[in-house]
């Protein structure tokens, strides 16, 4: 039970941290609102849950793999989320549905997880820590709850962008907010890149 706690707090931890993928559903949940915005979650939710199970079982040849294959990587994982936060950073000001950025879609979110280096950063972290490595019990139960927690902990950056969708009506305050979350987006790319590089 206790292995379990410590499982929820670590995966619930993660999920709801500021990261590339918490910043584009900030993005979509304030230009969108959460409901529109739950297919990028779902997915991105999906895409960890199984680059997570994909780590656990495959966990001797990321080892094996890893220094220069982590890097290349990071980088070309770096270039995708910087593109988002370009995106986002140069994004209209206005709420009206004429410019608003594009709603992300759930294969969007699946796949920035699979070249986020904070997901990888994560996985890896979370095998380790928990002993996870091979086809186990522990592992799927793991999965599982982290799945959970996950749609919570990133779920909950949508409604917080809905709920601050009334202050940023003023066009200068959201083209703020856009170069804001867009240059997080770009400052978290570079800082993860960076570390894994160096």
């Amino acid at each position: 039970m206790g292995n379990l706690l410590a499982m929820g707090a670590f995966a619930l931890t993660m999920s709801i941290s500021p990261g590339p993928v918490n910043m584009m559903t900030l993005s979509a949940g304030l230009h969108h609102g959460p409901v529109r915005a739950l297919p990028f979650v779902v997915g991105s939710t999906a895409g960890f849950t199984a680059l997570l199970v994909t780590v656990g079982l495959a966990a001797n040849l990321v080892a094996a793999l890893g220094g220069y294959w982590m890097q290349a990587l990071s980088v070309i994982g770096a270039a995708v989320i910087i593109w988002f936060g370009i995106r986002i950073a140069l994004a209209p000001t206005g709420l009206a549905e004429t410019d608003m950025p594009d709603l992300p879609r759930a294969w969007q979110g699946a796949l920035m997880q699979w070249v986020n280096p904070k997901a990888w950063a994560a996985c890896l972290a979370a095998v380790s820590l928990f002993e996870l490595a091979g086809p186990s019990r522990e592992l799927a139960v793991f999965a599982s709850l982290y799945f959970a927690l996950c749609l919570i902990g990133v779920g909950s950056w949508a409604v917080l962008g809905s709920g601050i969708r009334r202050f940023l009506a003023d066009p200068i305050r959201m083209q703020l907010f856009n170069i804001a979350v867009g240059g997080t987006l770009i400052l978290l790319a570079l800082g993860l890149a960076v570390d894994s590089l160096v």
